[in-house]
């Protein structure tokens, strides 16, 4: 039988930039937040700033810093103002009833209020190598990791807008982008594809997929294996970096059902707010921005959901 915690006022399920800055400004606040940071990415806390190896681009930090050692800073910060943390996964939620119910570590934790922020994941290709060679190479977000590769011949995998504003972003900065796609027609809009097309340093590279990332053994990536899906012809594309862009998922497995998502599955706000569909509940973050999707824009939205919760709450008479 669970065991059932007293009532907080408010509980926020994800521990990344955006949970992380709703927890400080909450904690400010006086609302003594619950952080349960076990939901995000697969069980890791802290996010997907905790498999990047150095951020540039987080304002503050002239000289870079690691994402895990921003995201220490980050939860000691919280830490420090009142948050109380869980490291567990959640494995259940009821938003039935109030105080809504969140069920992690055979333990029933109760909230007035709910900040979600359980972030999304980038879908990769799946090859031994991709993985071997993350941060050493191979990214899935050009924005963030495109500066290291200034002046550098690189790849991009996919056919949909966002492969189209990655190769587009790179070719900014890189001396070409091959970009590869496995079919013959992109998915992306007619726009982008003509922007991509025309553009002098990008080439494409149609009916062909990457079937292996070189070089592991050198623990850098030197090429791309290529096979062409029409003829099984192998090539290899030499590159100093590849970028994955076949999309994200949003960690809204939990929530399925209870608010309303978009058609990619990402919890829907209210425009100029994070309030969702549920009364009294929240989302912040990558679960509910699939366009920005950086740190700088997460911890924003964090913020937000904070202000907006302590604004509810006394409202509603239940700022205890």
């Amino acid at each position: 039988m669970p065991t059932m915690s007293k009532v907080h006022n408010v509980i926020i399920v994800g521990s990344g930039p955006a949970g992380l800055t709703a927890a400080i400004y909450a904690a400010r606040a006086n609302l003594k937040p619950l952080c349960i940071e076990g939901f995000q990415m697969g069980g890791i806390p802290g996010g997907q700033l905790m498999i990047t190896t150095t951020v540039e681009n987080y304002p503050g930090f002239e000289e870079g810093i690691t994402g895990p050692d921003l995201m220490a800073k980050w939860r000691a910060q919280a830490g420090r103002f009142g948050t109380e943390f869980i490291t567990a996964d959640v494995d259940q939620v009821d938003f039935s009833k109030r105080p809504f119910e969140v069920r992690a570590d055979d333990e029933i934790h109760r909230a007035n209020a709910i900040i979600i922020a359980t972030g999304a994941k980038a879908k990769w290709l799946g090859l031994h190598s991709e993985h071997e060679l993350e941060n050493h190479g191979v990214s899935a977000c050009a924005t963030c990791d495109g500066y290291f590769f200034r002046d550098q011949d690189v790849c991009v995998v996919g056919g949909g807008d966002t492969a189209m504003e990655e190769a587009l972003y790179l070719a900014g900065l890189c001396k070409s982008v091959t970009l590869i796609h496995r079919r013959k027609e992109f998915r992306a809009s007619r726009i982008m594809i003509d922007r991509a097309e025309k553009h002098p340093k990008i080439k494409m590279v149609l009916d062909s997929a990457v079937t292996e990332v070189l070089d592991v053994s050198q623990k850098k990536v030197t090429g791309v294996r290529v096979k062409n899906l029409l003829t099984n012809e192998e090539s290899v594309i030499a590159c100093t970096g590849l970028f994955i862009a076949i999309g994200h998922e949003p960690n809204t497995q939990l929530f399925k059902g209870l608010m309303e998502t978009d058609e990619l599955g990402y919890l829907k706000t209210v425009p100029g707010s994070t309030r969702t569909s549920m009364e009294g509940v929240w989302a912040c973050g990558d679960v509910q921005d699939h366009v920005y999707r950086q740190a700088v824009t997460a911890a924003g939205t964090g913020c937000m959901a904070a202000m907006e919760v302590e604004r509810w709450l006394g409202a509603q008479g239940l700022h205890g």
